[in-house]
């Protein structure tokens, strides 16, 4: 049996599994068979934990599909809701993990039952204009975003988000695996409220859409406040919710601020 923890954060929904369950080999099958929607448990990614003291650990993201992927910020967030409730920890203690792309500290800011709100510290992101051509010969002008993982950034004005009259699904599945990312790449699409406030839609490696992503949130800020001129507080609206992106600028450390909830513990059979 593997014992799991299931948490959101804004509908991005994550399984923590603590890694000792798993051997090392076996981590994506298990990945891709509890990820399953219909079949599994159901979630977006698995996050594989180490703890490596009291309120530190390592962990590993696998994402639905069995990829792995350097960081989710949500995902991250999930990871520390849990710890913060293994370990009983209140407003102002500090939860640290160590992931694929660096060091994230998570300050719990807020705990209302079993809902914890988190101010995470997620590195200093590279922004930087690029074009792209789609396979209709179609030129797409975003940037792009790396928050410790790669992401292309696209500004439109559609209220349904349309990218040249097409879905931005669409579109942003074709980009996803663009031959110019061999690796793929995270998509948003931001639509200007104000100079304060954005909305955001995600094609998430991995996953496909999602109604929320940390970096996803992160990325598509800082391509507003580093392009666009946009506030350096920024309120992303994303369809599971809004969370809030603190940054001073090129060369600084940027801050999310958003929630992750528990939503149940339990078992699954292993493979």
């Amino acid at each position: 049996m593997i014992r799991y923890a299931k948490a959101h954060a804004c509908g991005n929904d994550f399984l923590v599994v603590e890694a000792s369950q798993v051997a090392p080999e076996k981590q994506r099958e298990e990945a891709i068979r509890l990820c399953a929607r219909n079949s599994g448990v159901g979630a977006d990614g698995v996050e594989y934990l180490e703890w490596t003291g009291e309120r530190r650990g390592q962990i590993r993201l696998f994402n639905a599909d069995g990829s792995i992927a350097e960081i989710s910020g949500n995902g991250t967030r999930c990871v520390a809701a849990w710890m913060a409730y293994q370990k009983y920890a209140g407003a102002g203690e500090t939860i640290t993990l160590e992931t694929d792309a660096g060091s994230r500290e998570c300050r719990l800011v807020a705990v209302e039952g079993s809902r914890f709100e988190f101010v995470s510290a997620m590195g200093v992101p590279a922004v930087g204009k690029h074009l792209i051509r789609l396979a209709d010969g179609t030129a797409i002008e975003g940037a792009v975003v790396s928050t410790g993982n790669p992401h292309f950034v696209i500004f439109v004005e559609d209220g349904d988000f349309r990218v040249h009259t097409r879905d931005w699904r669409a579109v942003g599945e074709e980009i996803c695996h663009h031959t110019e990312f061999p690796d793929q790449t995270n998509v948003e699409f931001v639509r200007i409220v104000s100079p304060e406030e954005i909305e955001i839609r995600i094609f998430e490696r991995g996953v496909g859409p999602t109604t929320s992503s940390g970096t996803g949130t992160c990325a598509t800020a800082a391509a507003t406040i580093s392009l666009r001129g946009g506030h350096s507080s920024l309120r992303v609206v994303a369809p599971g919710g809004a969370q809030r992106v603190d940054w001073a600028g090129e060369g600084q450390a940027m801050l999310l601020t958003g929630p992750a909830e528990l939503i149940s513990v339990g078992e699954a059979f292993g493979c």
